[in-house]
């Protein structure tokens, strides 16, 4: 580590303490100047660090940064290794190519800010620097075969639902297949990729990434998204996003290391938001109202047309109708 991330673990561990410009020479066995110089560098960072003369310097207790340290002080496997970058073009790219550098399993990129985050079917996904986090995990399972990719998806919006009640007490809940809201919000999408091997056909590796509307943007969501999108939190929440970031993580390792592969099937079939409600499903051919009737073990979503027809989707999208008075 740098001696500015040295400093940052420090002040992470302590926050709210005062720390003197030698009792941190003394630590890390460097000089007082060295030890201005770096603080000066995380003010300028962003990072609220007092400094106050005959006692030191001290990092806000209120504060809500996003950076490695943070993260890392909440996570609890020991698989998991996660880098904190300011802006990168889109986490899952960054993580991709780490895999094809052979990057181990549970190699994390986090961010503040996507130039070019992107959703399903190759759509654009907002991701405003400040206000959200937005990450990729890197997973490479055993004998997974492409159709095993739903349950993987189904993994993470689990994982997200529960660190969200987890970090902030909320309920949320999952619109088939991977979009979380809250409050009639959504507040966080899912996008996992992955690459087969050429020989057997099965999952080389995954990737699932992850983004969450921490906060409202500080200039609002774009008049496309104001009806639709909505935040985990309402007003600043102390080390909200270091710890929605590890929790996500957490909990995603917890259930990819369950040794039943339907795990978590039950506990998405609990937080969906669509089962028993009228739907549009919508797919390559139009739209087309529907019944959502249930989630079947392979993670499907069962519906029933309006002409009787029953279909499992393992594809396409649904949007909840309004409920008729």
């Amino acid at each position: 580590m740098t001696l500015r991330e040295k400093i940052l673990a420090l002040f992470e561990s302590s926050k709210g303490q005062y720390f003197s410009g030698e009792e941190i020479g003394k630590a890390l066995n460097v000089s007082r100047a060295g030890v201005w110089k770096a603080v000066k560098a995380l003010q300028q960072e962003g990072y609220p660090i007092d400094a106050v003369p005959n006692k030191g310097y001290c990092l806000s207790r209120d504060t809500d940064i996003l950076s490695c340290q943070g993260v890392q002080k909440y996570l609890r496997h020991d698989v998991l290794r996660v880098q904190v970058q300011d802006k990168v073009n889109s986490t899952n790219q960054a993580v991709k190519a780490l895999a094809q550098e052979k990057a181990p399993e549970g190699t994390a990129v986090i961010a503040n800010c996507q130039e070019a985050g992107k959703g399903r079917y190759g759509r654009s996904f907002y991701s405003p620097h400040g206000s959200g986090i937005y990450l990729s995990l890197l997973l490479r399972p055993r004998d997974w075969s492409p159709e095993s990719s739903l349950g993987l998806t189904t993994m993470a919006a689990v994982a997200v639902c529960r660190a969200i009640e987890a970090v902030s007490g909320e309920h949320p809940q999952v619109k088939w297949v991977n979009d979380i809201y809250l409050h009639g919000k959504k507040v966080c999408g899912i996008l996992t990729e992955g690459a087969f091997s050429m020989e057997n056909g099965m999952l080389e590796y995954g990737i699932v990434g992850i983004g969450v509307n921490v906060y409202a943007p500080a200039e609002g969501f774009p008049p496309e998204l104001e009806s639709i999108a909505g935040p985990v939190f309402s007003e600043t929440f102390p080390d909200g996003k270091n710890r929605l970031a590890a929790e996500i993580l957490n909990q995603l390792m917890d259930c990819y290391q369950n040794p039943d592969p339907l795990g978590h099937l039950q506990p998405y079939r609990d937080y969906s938001l669509v089962l028993g409600k009228a739907v549009e499903v919508i797919s390559s051919t139009g739209r087309e109202p529907a019944t959502a009737l249930a989630i079947d073990e392979h993670f499907r979503l069962v519906v029933r047309y309006s002409d009787g027809r029953e279909a499992a989707l393992s594809q396409g999208e649904v949007s909840v109708l309004p409920a008729k008075e």
